[in-house]
């Protein structure tokens, strides 16, 4: 899309600015690495311009360590102390199957995802947030514990003016044909091709 100019112009009966200020949905799918990054970097805009930020991660254990999670919650204490930006909210859903392999069932597993997916209907029906990350969020689709049919009806119903940003591996076709942005990540290289480990300030 050279310098920001759109390729052609619907036909929907929106003026421009309507067009330009309706909400998105958004999936950063893909191998490599930098999906949740990508989304975390529209959050911190999204944070400046005074918005209500929701992350919700998936997957991950409670017990990971997230860099931008402390960099958020210092934005929300900023927001309050100052009023600058807008307020921050960091949750950690479900139980965090795939990285710290707690004990309990695959059903026990399904079950607080979808306890965790229940929560964020109940903030989307309330329009609590402007930007909703749902970070990880592909898995649970995938492994079928949350149904995608009812994740693509409850975002294409959103009311209000909510963007919402979901990550993750292998994001489900109805997922993309529902989305209004996809961002897809390839590999060329990496340093653990090279038997590199992660590192702090990269990884985490």
């Amino acid at each position: 899309m050279p310098q920001g100019q759109v390729t052609s112009t619907p036909d929907d009966g929106l003026t421009t600015r309507q067009r330009r200020n309706r909400p998105l949905l958004v999936v950063h799918t893909g191998v490599m690495k930098g999906k949740s990054t990508a989304a975390f970097g529209t959050a911190l805009r999204g944070w400046n311009q005074g918005w209500s930020i929701g992350v919700f991660q998936f997957v991950k254990s409670a017990k990971w360590k997230v860099g931008e999670e402390e960099a958020f919650r210092a934005l929300g204490r900023v927001h309050e102390e100052t009023g600058q930006g807008g307020p921050v909210e960091w949750h950690k859903m479900g139980s965090g199957w795939s990285w710290s392999r707690r004990a309990g069932t695959e059903t026990d597993h399904a079950a607080d995802a979808a306890e965790g997916w229940a929560e964020i209907r109940r903030r989307i029906a309330g329009a609590a947030h402007d930007l909703y990350v749902l970070d990880e969020f592909t898995y649970p689709l995938k492994w079928g514990w949350i149904d995608v049919a009812e994740v693509v009806e409850v975002l294409a119903d959103r009311p209000g003016h909510q963007h919402v940003i979901i990550t993750g591996r292998d994001a489900p076709p109805e997922l993309v044909d529902a989305a209004d942005l996809v961002m897809e990540t390839t590999k060329v290289k990496h340093p653990m091709d090279a038997g590199q480990k992660g590192q702090r300030g990269i990884e985490w």
